[in-house]
């Protein structure tokens, strides 16, 4: 059971004459879904809670102080709105819109088997591009059969 004093449960009070945005374009100008179809889809399929009340109506009006809940690529994400944007900008300025509630991400021990058998995977690991493929044929002599 959550506690009185969690943020998820009561919502800091919105900025007096708060601009309000539509929930579907928030999470676009958020950077939490690629676009508002998406975003609507997401909504609508009921992934997303808006103060502790789920919703899957992607018109509903959000603005500074909701708190928002929803389970993205296999995370609970908790934000709580910070300012409702006007533009889908840059990163940085996608993270200023919210403040991130967010648990911890569960340890390796706790996850579902399948979830803890995929292998963590660095940047560049895995099959070369068709062009680092192509410079790396370019270093071979040529083996034609003629």
């Amino acid at each position: 059971m959550a506690s009185p004093a969690d943020p998820a449960v009561h919502p800091a009070p919105p900025a007096p004459g708060g601009r309000k945005e539509r929930l579907d374009k928030f999470l676009f100008y958020a950077r939490a879904l690629k676009s508002r179809t998406l975003a609507q889809k997401f909504i609508e399929s009921g992934g997303v809670r808006v103060n502790a009340e789920r919703t899957d109506r992607s018109d509903l009006k959000i603005g500074a102080g909701d708190v928002l809940t929803m389970t993205l690529h296999n995370r609970i994400l908790v934000w709580r709105i910070l300012d409702p944007g006007t533009r889908r900008g840059p990163a940085p300025e996608a993270q200023g819109l919210y403040q991130d509630l967010s648990p911890p991400p569960l340890p390796k021990a706790d996850q579902s088997p399948y979830e803890a058998a995929i292998a963590p995977r660095d940047d560049g690991a895995g099959r070369p591009t068709k062009k680092q493929r192509r410079d790396t044929d370019r270093l071979r002599p040529n083996q034609d059969n003629d």
